[in-house]
This record gives C-alpha cells, structure tokens and sequence, in this order.
C-alpha cells in the first residue's frame, strides 16, 4: 500500500499526462470540449478515477463520455509509459458535478439577492412603529429640578451653620 502523498503525486501526473494524451494523441473530434479536472488514485494504487467537464449541452456530454470510454486503453498505456510504476492503474472517466454544483448555487445567490433588495426597498418606504428614537434620554425639565434641589440643599446647610454674629464656637 502506498502512502498519502505519493498517491496524490501520482493523481497530480495522471492529470497532466490524461490531459496531454487527449490533447495530441487521441484524433477523436468529440472530444474538442473536455476539460479534465480532478483525479483520485486509490490507496493501492491500482485504480484511477479522471473527473472531467464538458462544454456544451446534453449531446456534447453523451458524445464525449463515449469517446472517453473509447479512449481509454490509449490514456491508459500513456499513463503506463509515462509514470514507470509496476503496476498501471485502471481508469475509470467521470463526469465531474462541480460546473452544475456552482451554477446552482449562483441560481440560489441571485434569488438571496432579490430578495435581500426587496426588502430594502420596503424598509426605504416603512415607518417606525413608535417613536423614531425608542432610547430614553434625560429631559432638560429634570436638569432644572435637580439644580433648584441642590440649591435648596446649600440654603440648608448655611442655615445650619447657626447666626453668622462672629462668636466663635468652642
């Protein structure tokens, strides 16, 4: 069993030589649109799964996952050639799912958006339930009556200091 980085070294390589292989080996016209995108080698090394994307609509996907299929025994005896391991793994082409994942979501991101600006423009035009400011702040009524109190506590004080007549107290 090989360890974790020499498999994905090893996937690393079959990408650029499938990719390669496709490009200036295989004649096949429908395969003019795929694009290869991943690759995962099991831990034995002994079988190859290549992701690849297809440009185009349902017959370009059809016409490019049969020449994949046709073309397999050519990638895998470049793969052979070109990597000199023991043991060349099968491969197997799969449809990689990533373009359809990520449309969907732009599809879900675009209706967040709307959805986000309608709101917006209703919160534009609403009016506040109560008041516009709900916080509480001192009023300038209580100012005054919290001066006129300590006024009023300064009077008492002298008060109780007694006769201003000069005497000094003991």
């Amino acid at each position: 069993m090989a360890d974790a980085p020499r498999a994905r070294r090893l996937a690393k390589r079959i990408i650029q030589i499938v990719a390669s292989t496709l490009e200036h080996e295989v004649k096949d016209p429908r395969l003019k649109l795929v694009t290869i995108t991943d690759a995962r080698i099991t831990a034995d090394l002994r079988e190859a799964t290549v992701y690849y994307t297809v440009y185009g609509d349902e017959t370009d996907h059809d016409n490019s996952a049969a020449a994949l299929t046709s073309a397999t025994g050519v990638v895998r005896t470049a793969v052979g050639r070109q990597t000199g391991i023991r043991h060349t793994p099968s491969i197997t082409f799969v449809q990689d799912e990533v373009p359809e994942d990520a449309a969907r979501m732009e599809e879900l991101l675009a209706g967040v958006r709307a959805a986000d600006q309608e709101v917006a423009s209703l919160a534009a035009s609403a009016d506040y339930a109560g008041e516009a400011d709900p916080y509480r702040k001192p009023h300038e009524d209580d100012e005054d009556e919290d001066s006129d109190d300590l006024e009023a506590a300064d009077d008492l004080v002298e008060a109780d200091d007694g006769p201003d007549d000069g005497s000094a107290r003991a």
